[in-house]
């Protein structure tokens, strides 16, 4: 049996932060600041475009002057069933696995109070609306004898050094969780030419994640050995609030325009993690709980609507970020060294741009009968740099189609969508354990190198929602 004397290498620039906290960077991004595509069955058929039509609960999300077009009351409630597959290539392999699920995507309502004598505000309405994404991941990046590095600090069972070289058997990165948001909604309907709204936000977050490695060491007889990098697993426990106003209005019989602003969402994040050191005794675990603030970035949308009857209706929305992700800086350590959370904002200062999404959707009504259809595209919020592209979270492209059933005090609807995104998997780079069978630390190593694998992930979702009128 191979052991190794602990070696704690300290965090001396940002671009060693990054490969170490790359997982954080991700979800920052990709969690706490983007644009999820979750709600009713109508809202993703259209790929969420309906930020100058409305009328839906699920549009709250895009613009809350949505709930001021209400004319009669509504309650939905929406099932989500998710199917993902996530290929990871590298050096001409690669590894695909799926994933299924299924939850509750959807549950809202909105009251309608019609106004009466000579104001010209026709209805007030009040709605809450809840939405509920999975953030399950898996990613398997295959074998490669090219993935490798030598430690030279190991010791045999007698104490003497040797130097052995470990080899890759692939890398796995599991993410767990769920993302939510409540809307509390104000609204109201001026003269049947212009409605607004307002919003309450209430996000949360849980995550939990696990990131190893399994590696051959040639001087044990090319043992496998599954090594688990240093602060992983950790649980991620997140409560978030933001504020949102928007406003909708009809340029005539045809044309709707539409405009929302959503305030940076203030989060706070609690986690908790275990990392291993050493002392006279040998290696032991200490475990950490911490809490961060961070800031995920303001948004405005833009919106126009084209009416052609009562029988077709198209939509377009265009989303962009105004400020960049930013953590609270407690200020240097002790030790003098910045915090993590200030080697984050230069990293954000200095590699993130805008995140934009385009969304496209009509719906064309027959009778009872609904048809609808949408396609949505976003950009990758990094710029274009050599250890950077696409990091974790790239390009993302969504089709949607769907169609619905109007039974007057009821209705069904269901919609299936298409999310493809391609990125770029960053791993390696940082200090990992092994554990032995008995759950002791068996040894301790630091990875030099950084890898990276293509990833492609496609999502079929298919959503179906029950609602009543009233």
């Amino acid at each position: 049996m191979f052991k190794k004397s602990l070696t704690i290498l300290s965090i001396a620039s940002a671009f060693y932060l990054q490969a170490q906290d790359v997982s954080i960077i991700r979800n920052s991004v990709d969690v706490y600041s983007a644009n999820p595509l979750t709600g009713s069955a109508k809202f993703n058929a259209m790929a969420g475009s309906m930020g100058a039509l409305g009328g839906d609960l699920s549009a709250i999300n895009t613009n809350p002057a949505s709930v001021g077009v209400f004319i009669t009351g509504n309650i939905s409630g929406t099932l989500a069933v998710n199917n993902s597959k996530t290929t990871s290539s590298f050096s001409n392999a690669a590894n695909s696995y799926k994933l299924n699920n299924a939850d509750l995507g959807q549950l809202g309502g909105v009251a309608v109070f019609e106004t009466s004598g000579n104001t010209p505000w026709k209805f007030v309405n009040f709605g809450v609306n809840y939405t509920n994404q999975n953030l399950e991941e898996y990613i398997e990046t295959p074998a490669n004898s090219s993935y490798k590095f030598q430690d030279s600090n190991l010791v045999d069972t007698n104490g003497n050094p040797v130097t052995g070289t470990f080899t890759s058997l692939g890398h796995a990165y599991d993410r767990t969780g769920n993302l939510t948001n409540m809307n509390i909604a104000f609204g109201g309907n001026y003269d049947n030419k212009f409605y607004v709204g307002g919003s309450l936000n209430f996000k949360g977050a849980t995550i939990e994640q696990y990131d190893s490695s399994r590696l051959s060491l040639d001087v044990d007889n090319n043992n496998s050995y599954v090594l688990n990098k240093q602060g992983t697993p950790y649980t991620e426990d997140s409560n978030g609030f933001s504020v949102s106003a928007g406003i909708i209005g009809k340029i005539n019989n045809n044309i709707r325009l539409g405009a929302s602003i959503e305030s940076p969402t203030w989060w706070t994040q609690y986690r908790t993690y275990s990392e291993v050191n050493e002392d006279n005794l040998g290696y032991y675990f200490d475990y950490y709980d911490e809490d961060r603030k961070f800031t995920s970035p303001m948004k405005a949308t833009l919106s126009g609507a084209f009416v052609m009857n009562k029988n077709f209706a198209f939509n377009v929305d265009y989303s962009l970020g105004l400020t960049k992700p930013k953590y609270k800086d407690p200020g240097p350590l002790p030790n003098g060294e910045e915090s993590a959370e200030h080697q984050l904002n230069d990293f954000f200062n200095s590699n993130y741009k805008n995140l934009s999404e385009l969304r496209v959707g009509g719906e064309y009504r027959y009778n009872n009968f609904r048809l609808r259809g949408g396609y949505g595209i976003s950009n990758s919020p990094f710029e274009k740099r050599a250890n950077f592209d696409d990091l974790y979270v790239g390009k993302r492209e969504t089709l949607g189609v769907g169609f619905g059933f109007d039974f007057k005090s009821f209705y069904i609807d269901a919609a299936y969508n298409k999310i493809t995104t391609n990125s770029t998997n960053v791993y390696g780079d940082g200090n990992y354990y092994s554990l032995a069978n008995n759950g002791d630390v068996e040894f301790f190593t630091n990875n030099p190198n950084t890898f990276t694998s293509k990833l492609e992930d496609v999502k079929n979702n298919v959503t179906l929602t029950l609602g009543w009128k009233f």
